[in-house]
């Protein structure tokens, strides 16, 4: 361990016993969404699912997230349920996503999940119908939020790059060293599509690595795949309609060969494409620029995801572009 990993370890052994010393526990369930990783693995999709989920068997789902590098000072409602109630500059992109994705979910930001639970508590007691025992808190990104009491943890493990270089920030991209995996109850190896495949025995060797810090968690795999395709207009469109074409990828992601691989899978040419860092600001310049590019790669259409259209849908934005 080189002496800024050392340093890293220190801070963060010291924040985490500071964290569980004062540990505060909420009247209701709660269930943590998170990673071991800076980047993405699929915390926003995951967390909208299992919302989802929640909802079909009855129970009353209310999702806490930090949501980073928003503006608005929690507790505060990105949504009540009925549409966002903040933008992605006060609220952050992903909790705006969530709330166009959750229709009937609460969603509450704030630095201090365990504030922001006691915040939905006292607002929603009217709007919720099930009694607190059917209340279900999903703490967004809360596997390092040890300041909040979790009856479960669900840890997401992305199956191509799981660990990065193995090293802690900020020289690798662990933000803790692997035997935090013991804790999680649930681990889920995410862009699992091609692991039937000649990534088959990668993923074997994976799970039994990660059974060697923790034998008791069922480990699930999961895919990601392109749900639909809509115009920037709203409407939807068959996916035939870019295979074999030349498109342009262009994404502000955790992971943005993901994004990539899974548009080339619909059967699609990417004949170019742009990526900013996760949770970029779009300006006007950048949507001229991309817009170039698209022309002399020759693609027909551009191509780009809802966390992405969520920042750029003021700007200005050619006609052939297609959100998935």
């Amino acid at each position: 361990m080189g002496i800024p990993e050392y340093l890293y370890y220190i801070g963060l052994s010291a924040k985490k016993a500071y964290a569980l010393r004062n540990q505060k526990k909420l009247p209701c369930r709660v269930i943590s969404v998170g990673n071991l990783t800076v980047g993405g693995t699929g915390k926003t999709p995951a967390t909208i699912a299992l919302a989802e989920e929640a909802k079909r068997r009855g129970l009353s789902p209310v999702v806490l997230t930090r949501g980073y590098k928003g503006s608005a000072n929690g507790p505060c409602f990105v949504t009540r349920g009925g549409g966002a109630l903040l933008n992605a500059a006060e609220a952050g992109d992903e909790p705006v996503l969530m709330a166009g994705k959750l229709p009937g979910v609460p969603i509450v930001k704030g630095n201090n999940r365990y504030e922001a639970g006691l915040f939905a508590l006292q607002h929603l007691n009217s709007q919720l119908s099930t009694p607190n025992s059917q209340l279900l808190f999903i703490l967004d990104d809360g596997f390092q939020h040890w300041k909040l009491y979790r009856d479960k943890d669900i840890l997401l493990l992305d199956s191509g790059d799981p660990f990065g270089s193995r090293s802690l920030l900020p020289l690798g991209k662990l933000r803790e060293p692997l035997g935090a995996m013991g804790r999680a109850d649930i681990i889920v190896l995410t862009k699992c599509e091609g692991s039937d495949g000649p990534r088959g025995k990668e993923t074997e060797g994976l799970i039994a690595e990660i059974k060697k810090y923790n034998a008791r968690a069922p480990i699930f795999l999961a895919g990601h795949s392109i749900v639909n395709a809509r115009l920037r207009g709203g409407g939807k469109i068959s996916q035939d309609m870019i295979k074999g074409r030349k498109v342009f990828c262009f994404c502000a992601l955790g992971d943005p060969g993901s994004f990539r691989s899974t548009v080339a899978a619909t059967g699609a040419v990417v004949a170019g494409g742009r990526t900013f860092r996760d949770h970029y600001t779009y300006s006007a310049e950048d949507m001229a620029r991309i817009k170039v590019e698209a022309e002399e790669s020759g693609a027909e259409w551009l191509i780009t995801s809802e966390k992405d259209m969520i920042k750029i849908r003021d700007l200005d934005l050619p006609e052939n572009i297609i959100i998935i």
